[in-house]
């Protein structure tokens, strides 16, 4: 029986997100508001988008540092378009097939060099960060116009709660049945866990890693989008850190970062985890620098876990 827990990914981040629930309830009498909990879940989305792309990308034994330069020039290229009179359907599938193929840039890069994906992620982030400076020359770009299409991205649902959440909540869905329930799921725990066997048994490990950093980079580009439709304005500093955040709400969901490990649930709860000590922390009265110190200790702790109850699982 206490293997069986052991056994559930997700628990040390079930457990996790229930100890903060409490704590910061107790804190703050403001944390339990409607309006603050609709707020954490739309932080938790924005970023929770991105995070199912890394789980996958992690899973298959890679690592994609440019997702935050992607999370700021795919709505970069929508504004654009949209401030030049394209139409906004139009303008949306462009960026994000934008998105799409700074991903396969980095699949491409990386499958046919050799060099690691830190490496190359590491480049194009630092490359797109540049270009997004250069383009709007460290200003923000603005939305010229009202636009449905951005409405039904990041506008508001009701309640409080916005699409971004919905869009969290219906991904989630389709990306466990991916990964739990279909072979190409197999596929990316297969090469994560030993490429070389995953080879051997015919599994195409090029395809399926290109295919997780261009799934990757959409999603990246629709989270991006989805905080445009939130703010209407693209700022240059857009997305500065979140890969780091992803990577964390990944990990702190029981995803290894060895590869062959992971789980789209726990990366649902680990990005609302975070989404939770954000707001959380705020109502606390804590400086904001104490998020970032705060989720490094909780990225050590979780990686922590994460490992020891894999030993034990193992036997």
């Amino acid at each position: 029986m206490g293997k069986d827990r052991l056994r559930l990914k997700e628990l040390g981040a079930i457990i996790g997100t229930l100890i903060f629930f409490v704590l910061f309830s107790i804190i703050s009498d403001k944390f339990l508001t409607l309006g603050n909990l609709t707020s954490t879940f739309t932080m938790a989305a924005e970023l929770g988008i991105i995070t199912l792309g890394m789980t996958f990308v992690l899973i298959s034994g890679e690592i994609d540092l440019s997702v935050g330069s992607t999370f700021a020039v795919v709505p970069m290229v929508m504004a654009i378009m949209m401030n030049h009179n394209f139409p906004s359907v139009l303008a949306l599938v462009i960026a994000l097939l934008v998105g799409g193929g700074i991903g396969f840039l980095n699949g491409f890069i990386t499958i046919k060099t050799g060099i690691p994906s830190f490496i190359t992620t590491l480049g194009t982030m630092m490359f797109w960060r540049g270009i997004l400076l250069a383009v709007t020359g460290g200003f923000p770009i603005i939305l010229e116009k009202s636009s449905k299409t951005l409405h039904f991205l990041g506008g508001e649902l009701g309640a409080g709660f916005r699409y971004s959440g919905l869009w969290f909540v219906i991904l989630t869905i389709i990306f466990w049945i991916v990964l739990e329930r279909t072979s190409y799921g197999n596929w990316t725990f297969a090469i994560g866990g030993n490429v070389g066997a995953a080879r051997a048994l015919g599994i195409p490990v090029e395809k399926v890693k290109i295919t997780n950093f261009v799934l990757m980079g959409i999603l990246a580009g629709l989270a991006g989008l989805t905080t445009f439709g939130r703010f209407k304005i693209v700022d240059p500093t857009l997305g500065v850190g979140m890969e780091l955040e992803a990577i964390a709400a990944s990990v702190m969901g029981g995803t290894s970062l060895v590869g062959g490990y992971g789980s789209i649930l726990g990366a649902f709860i680990g990005a609302f985890m975070i989404g939770m000590v954000r707001s959380g922390l705020v109502l606390a009265g804590a400086p904001a620098y104490w998020y970032r110190a705060f989720i490094g200790v909780i990225l050590i702790i979780a990686s922590v876990i994460n490992a020891r109850t894999r030993k034990k699982v193992a036997g």
